[in-house]
């Protein structure tokens, strides 16, 4: 199976007047392609952190991070840029839409960031809406749509560039659990399809549909 992320002895430091940190301490993880993996652990345990640094988001102050076999550790903010608009989807627990968009104008902004034409946008973002099943609702604003509504255009505009890895950070705390496990379907059956997907979450429920879960407590990486 082909590894998609590969981390190594990946530390996280915070220097503080009470002195020096460690977000995250020597973590060690690999990911095979495909995979659906859920992250678990208390608030500040360093699974945000490790997020930011799967996601490009964030540098590790030391160790070395494979993303498909690219060692991403050192690169500059362009080459990082690059990374997060062509192999990573991102989804939010608060969404993150922007309220004067509709729904499909939301999903089209990965696209207008690679210089996607107008017409081509829009088609790719039409099949991405009617991928999460609101090809109706295309039309419509954020405060037009229910949460869980909502959270599916964010999954659309993550899908619609054709990431090979969705990174979704507590993707169901905002939403009832109708509404949560309906978003979770949908990431199962993204994830079925081929896509590698790896969820944040407090919810235990949640971290049980994944197919491995990992914890992170002070830092540590131990196994659910």
């Amino acid at each position: 199976m082909k590894k998609m992320i590969e981390l190594s002895d990946i530390s996280k430091l915070y220097h503080t007047k009470g002195g020096t940190v460690f977000a995250l301490d020597r973590i060690s993880l690999t990911v095979d392609e495909g995979e659906f993996i859920s992250v678990t652990g208390q608030s500040g345990s360093g699974k945000s952190t490790l997020m930011n640094i799967l996601g490009c988001l964030d540098r590790p102050s030391f160790g070395e991070y494979f993303l498909d076999s690219i060692p991403v550790s050192t690169f500059r903010e362009k080459k990082l840029s690059y990374i997060r608009n062509h192999i990573i989807g991102f989804v939010f627990q608060n969404f993150n839409l922007i309220p004067t968009l509709n729904a499909i104008e939301n999903v089209e902004l990965p696209l207008i960031y690679r210089g996607t034409s107008s017409r081509k946008r829009r088609q790719l973002a039409e099949e991405a809406l009617k991928t999460v099943g609101l090809e109706r609702r295309m039309h419509h604003k954020p405060f037009e749509l229910s949460g869980g509504q909502q959270q599916r255009v964010a999954i659309a505009r993550a899908i619609v560039a054709e990431p090979k890895i969705i990174l979704a950070d507590e993707p169901t705390g905002n939403l009832d659990s109708r509404s949560g496990n309906e978003i979770m379907g949908i990431l199962k059956k993204l994830n079925q399809n081929g896509t590698t997907v790896i969820i944040i979450t407090h919810d235990s429920s949640v971290a049980a549909m994944a197919q491995r879960c990992i914890k992170i407590s002070d830092g540590k990486m131990v196994f659910c």
